[in-house]
């Protein structure tokens, strides 16, 4: 059974700084009724916007996707950066045509709650990963606790960190992490640089569980906890788990969903 045709009345559009998008901003508002977020009130937009239509590279449809998170809107991006992995092939023809079609992907972030060594606390969205890395030349010790409990006492290492199955494949491949399916409801554990225990992997976890990252030594050992844009210096404690409350909405042509996306990126030497 086909998918039902989406229909959008008010179709906004945000493009990054770049020449790139700058130039294809211009040529697709010539071109279409759209609602150009960059000179509208952004309190009406996001009233009013039934899909936004993001120019740019993937670093970009992460802000945007930062700034509008909550707001239900779906996100249609089409690339004007290097890599696109959440990025739409860049073509100017058809675009309402494409939007029509275009198959949902569901992606939910992570909340990050983060306590320094001055006693302040933060919290944090991630859509891609929460990452642990130390500070100084010094490695990292870290405590590894899941659900109340401990798992791994000290993990020596320049740092850890947990990557939702959307963000698998950037830096949680890059460091060792396997790629995700987005439809494995799972968050990959992975070290980065261990040095002890050595050969450890990482490991993968249901979806729905509370990981909590003690530093161990931290006046020795510095570390800082970073959810997607958000660094926050020299934390002693770090609890992850996902935000149910919130999820966010990408729109791909169907013959290029993310989901295949990720299952041919496993298969890339």
């Amino acid at each position: 059974m086909p998918a039902r045709k989406k229909r959008f009345k008010e179709i906004g559009v945000i493009a990054d700084t770049s020449r790139k998008a700058r130039k294809a901003l211009e040529n697709l508002c010539d071109q279409y009724d759209l609602v150009n977020l960059a000179d509208t009130d952004m309190g009406k937009a996001r009233r009013n916007v039934d899909v936004i239509v993001v120019l740019g590279g993937d670093g970009f449809m992460l802000r945007t996707m930062h700034e509008f998170i909550g707001d239900g809107i779906p996100f249609f991006g089409l690339n004007c950066g290097s890599v696109g992995f959440l990025m739409n092939d860049y073509n100017e023809e058809g675009l309402l045509k494409r939007l029509e079609h275009a198959v949902d992907t569901i992606v939910r972030p992570l909340k990050m709650h983060a306590t320094c060594a001055k006693g302040m606390e933060h919290e944090a969205l991630a859509i891609n990963e929460v990452s642990l890395l130390r500070q100084t030349r010094q490695t990292a010790a870290i405590r590894i606790t899941i659900e109340d409990k401990i798992q791994m006492n000290e993990l020596m290492c320049d740092g850890v960190l947990l990557s939702t199955p959307a963000g698998s494949s950037a830096y949680n491949y890059a460091s060792g992490g396997p790629i995700l399916p987005l439809s494995a409801n799972m968050l990959a554990l992975t070290p980065i640089s261990p040095f002890r225990p050595r050969r450890w992997k990482g490991a993968l976890l249901p979806h729905d569980l509370e990981v909590q990252f003690d530093v161990l030594h931290h006046y020795k050992r510095p570390v800082s906890a970073v959810a997607d844009f958000t660094e926050i210096r020299d934390v002693i404690s770090v609890s992850v788990r996902e935000e149910k409350r919130k999820r966010l909405t990408l729109l791909f042509d169907p013959d290029s969903s993310l989901e295949e996306r990720i299952l041919k990126e496993q298969f890339i030497s």
